[in-house]
């Protein structure tokens, strides 16, 4: 498994911090391909990644089930899911990129898939799932869309998203993973470490005690192996 390494002070102050603006515009996080290919169940699957079936979740949503999928790529899951659900679902897919196809099929009714930063996308109701499948290694402010996404739960919904404690930091370069973690069980999330997962049930409203100072974009590769991006943080004082 890839294995992330802390940079030095100097290392990291020698690199660049980026605005959400900058880090939307880098190849890493423009081009990344995560989602793409991955369909709602099967070996490349959110099912496998989550390690739950959002379809059996759904169900008990019975009158009008809602999905929100955060950094969907070509929204292959949502389309599945759409076919499967009752004509009054409500799906939504959000993506920087969106589907690469040149030519994709309409989205089925139900389901709008919405090329836009999930960072300034504001949700326009409550979901009953809210999922990132291995999106948030891509995002600058991870713990500012932990929040806002908590906010957007349904009344017994589930937020579900892969988050790597390595990839946030304190601006002198030295881990911040202990604190971030004791601050999102604190707020209610329970942290799966082998699968990487965060998961909450229910809405609140999260003030975490972080404050955002930028990003490295050129991080290297998390425990995906893929090329992720560096969250850097400072506490914030009241």
């Amino acid at each position: 498994m890839p294995s992330r390494s802390t940079p030095s002070s100097s290392a990291r102050a020698a690199r660049r911090l980026l605005s959400d603006d900058a880090l939307h515009a880098s190849t890493v996080v423009a081009n990344n391909t995560m989602n793409r290919e991955r369909g709602l169940t099967g070996v490349n699957s959110y099912t496998r990644e989550l390690g739950f079936d959002p379809l059996t979740h759904l169900s008990a949503f019975a009158a009008s089930p809602s999905w929100l999928d955060l950094c969907s790529g070509e929204g292959r899951a949502l389309r599945t899911a759409a076919a499967q659900l009752p004509a009054s679902a409500v799906l939504t897919g959000v993506d920087l990129v969106g589907p690469l196809s040149p030519s994709p099929p309409p989205p089925p009714p139900g389901l709008e898939l919405v090329k836009a930063s999930v960072t300034d996308w504001e949700a326009p109701r409550a979901y009953d799932l809210i999922t990132c499948v291995h999106g948030l290694h891509y995002l600058g402010d991870q713990l500012r869309m932990l929040a806002r996404a908590a906010s957007w739960l349904s009344p017994g919904g589930l937020l579900a998203a892969h988050f790597d404690p390595g990839s946030v930091r304190w601006t002198d370069g030295s881990p911040a993973s202990r604190p971030v973690l004791a601050a999102l069980r604190a707020a209610g999330f329970t942290y799966d470490s082998r699968h990487h997962r965060l998961t909450l049930r229910g809405p609140r409203l999260l003030r975490l005690p972080f404050r955002y100072v930028g990003a490295d974009a050129e991080d290297g590769p998390n425990y995906t192996g893929q090329p992720a991006v560096g969250s850097y943080y400072e506490p914030a004082h009241e």
